[in-house]
């Protein structure tokens, strides 16, 4: 097989066109998230509806994901991908002429189910193709686009709303969202080592269940559910939180504020790097405990504190997943496209149950309750850390035993 090799011009296209495809996908997804203050007051609904225009668009990606998963099997990876931006990028521009929050919630319903031709075949893509000693730091600049886009997602639209309205916000994402589309599209080149097969929904179920076999990757699937539904829960709400007393800030401030997500574009690459030479393990827990202790400066009541410990969050959370999504791909021996469908279906679904959960928490027990429903997602994430080691040093050590955690 011939691989791209980093330091070529082909991977720096290649790692060029993912970093588009990142921004687009993330730009999408959350542009919802710091408009919700606008749902609320428009719409007379409370918080927690108002985090229905971002849960339920990761819903719906992380059910699609599966599937589109397994057609890019029959399809091809660059096609699938492509046309999910393309129609994705579309339906983004509809959602702005959406008169009521019903009809949102339906047009956000239809961007997560077109959205997840993206992510759910991307990192196959690039295990495929990236040789494996590069993989860690391609796998980072993707990642890093996705932190791009996810800051540029929640900036632009929610500046643009403070001064047009939210319409114009979402609009103005779905148009930016259409020219990354066009890099993307003529900056990837086709796949090489990619072999199409037929569409067996059988074999492909059986492929699905085998993986879940897995106790080293359902370890995975689980940190990839706990560390979005952590992300999501605390910035679905920090908002509220101030542009309320004793801070007081405008819906443009709030929205700048997300710009300390670009964070994550210098972790997941840094991280990549930290991982070649230390490995997945140590590199994880570390940064596990940087977004521990992130998430518990939120508690201080001082801003500059506060806005700290959302940047070590920010460092750990993006660390962690760019480890845990590229460990699956490695781990995976086959239908790596669904092994990682799977692990972005709970990475997803994390972010609709903790977004949706956590306004719940808000709302009963104030930032203090939030704060310690994600401490919970945290050790939790801890205890599967120290299960995936156990794990790996049992498929070192006695490779005829059959893993267990």
């Amino acid at each position: 097989m011939s691989y791209i090799q980093q330091g070529t011009k082909i991977y720096r296209r290649t790692s060029f066109s993912f970093f588009a495809a990142g921004f687009n996908t993330f730009a999408i997804l959350y542009c919802a998230q710091p408009l919700m203050l606008e749902f609320t007051k428009e719409f007379n609904i409370s918080p927690t509806t108002a985090s229905l225009s971002l849960s339920i668009t990761t819903i719906a990606l992380a059910i699609s994901m599966l599937i589109f998963g397994s057609l890019s099997e029959v399809w091809g990876r660059k096609p699938v991908m492509v046309y999910s931006m393309l129609v994705a990028s579309g339906l983004c521009v509809l959602t702005a002429f959406s008169p009521n929050f019903h009809i949102l919630l339906f047009f956000r319903t239809l961007v997560g189910i077109t959205l997840a031709g993206l992510p759910s075949v991307a990192m196959a893509y690039l295990g495929e193709e990236i040789e494996p000693k590069s993989l860690g730091s391609a796998m980072g600049l993707y990642i890093s686009g996705n932190a791009i886009g996810a800051v540029a997602g929640r900036v632009i639209s929610g500046t643009l709303s403070d001064f047009f309205g939210w319409h114009i916000a979402i609009a103005g994402i779905g148009i930016i969202s259409l020219v990354a589309t066009l890099i993307f599209c003529y900056s990837l080149p086709p796949s090489q080592n990619f072999s199409s097969r037929k569409l067996e929904i059988g074999k492909l179920g059986k492929s699905l269940i085998d993986h879940l076999k897995d106790p080293g990757l359902v370890c995975l699937y689980g940190m990839g559910f706990l560390l979005l539904g952590s992300n999501v829960a605390l910035f679905n709400y920090i908002g509220y939180v101030l542009t309320a007393k004793p801070y007081s800030l405008s819906q443009t401030v709030v929205s700048w504020i997300f710009i300390i997500l670009i964070i994550g574009m210098f972790s997941s690459v840094l991280t990549g790097k930290l991982v070649d030479r230390h490995g997945k393990q140590k590199i994880l827990i570390l940064n596990l405990i940087i977004t521990l202790i992130g998430v518990c400066m939120t508690l201080e009541p001082h801003l500059l504190l506060k806005i700290i410990g959302l940047g070590l969050f920010t460092f750990g959370f993006f660390g962690g997943h760019s480890i845990a999504s590229s460990w699956v791909g490695q781990r995976a021996l086959k239908n790596k496209a669904q092994a990682s469908s799977l692990y972005l279906f709970l990475y997803y679904t994390g972010s609709s149950v903790g977004g949706t959960i956590g306004g719940i928490f808000w709302s009963t027990f104030g930032w203090d309750g939030l704060i310690g429903m994600i401490v919970g997602f945290l050790i939790i994430a801890f205890i599967l850390t120290a299960c995936l080691s156990k794990i790996v040093l049992k498929a070192k050590h006695i490779p005829t035993v059959k893993e267990s955690c």
